[in-house]
């Protein structure tokens, strides 16, 4: 089973830049993706359905404004769109797809870059978003939830760690939730337990040459639940081409889908 997780910057500039003439190619069974920057008004069908591909999508109220979506070989058995808190899901931050005993989830974690008040409205859906993650692993399934998560969780996941200690993105207290999301719930971040390496990033600055000179930050992930998270064979960050300022994150799992 081959899973992708991109976050888009826009899934109308992404399909600009043949991220839909990529996509087919990679024989993936689910890609998730997120910042879809779009309502259902917006997508033609090559991005609503993409051959071969069923597509669902947890859209924004605000326009041109996060949203996710996940495309699959076979449809779902069961969506859940949201996390049923208001609020949140007027962001279109949250998409569940069910596939027998596997739920996959396309994720989009706030930004606090732009503002104080942003930041605080992290810190917010990271407190009420912890008890979910403790549902999710009590629940018995097989779950993967894949997407930008927008925290580097050590100094090996960002090129300018200690310029970034009091950056968004890199706060102590967000690294000291994954560490809880890992250590206390119980999740596993897939990528590293495959890839111990250092510079492996997932997101860029536009800023200066950083996507040149491979200045990055690693913020998105596919973190499931044990079992399935030991079935993880391969991982790859593809940067061949660029859809958007992250990089397509591909890991394959050793079973059927």
């Amino acid at each position: 089973m081959r899973i992708i997780t991109l976050n888009l910057n826009g899934i109308r500039s992404a399909a600009k830049k043949e991220f839909f003439d990529w996509m087919p190619r990679q024989r993936a069974d689910i890609v998730c993706v997120q910042e879809l920057k779009a309502q259902a008004a917006d997508m033609a069908p090559a991005l609503h359905a993409p051959d071969g591909y069923h597509g669902v999508f947890h859209y924004a109220e605000k326009r041109g404004y996060s949203g996710v979506g996940l495309y699959s070989r076979r449809a779902p058995d069961r969506l859940v769109e949201g996390l049923g808190v208001a609020d949140i899901d007027a962001e279109g931050r949250y998409l569940r797809a069910d596939f027998g005993n596997l739920s996959v989830i396309s994720l989009y974690l706030p930004s606090g870059s732009s503002s104080a008040v942003r930041q605080a409205a992290k810190f917010d859906f990271m407190a009420r978003f912890h008890p979910h993650l403790q549902d999710l692993m009590a629940g018995g399934r097989d779950v993967i939830l894949c997407g930008d998560w927008n925290i580097a969780h050590r100094e090996i996941d960002l090129k300018n760690w200690r310029a970034n200690r009091k950056h968004s993105g890199f706060l102590p207290e967000e690294r000291s939730w994954l560490d809880q999301v890992f250590d206390e719930i119980g999740f596993v971040d897939v990528f590293r337990r495959l890839n111990p390496a250092a510079e492996q990033y997932t997101w860029w600055s536009n800023r200066g040459q950083a996507w040149a000179k491979n200045v990055g930050w690693r913020i998105d992930y596919h973190i499931a639940t044990p079992a399935i998270a030991a079935a993880a064979k391969t991982a790859e960050i593809y940067r061949a081409q660029r859809f958007s300022d992250h990089a397509p994150l591909t890991i394959d799992y050793d079973v059927a889908f």
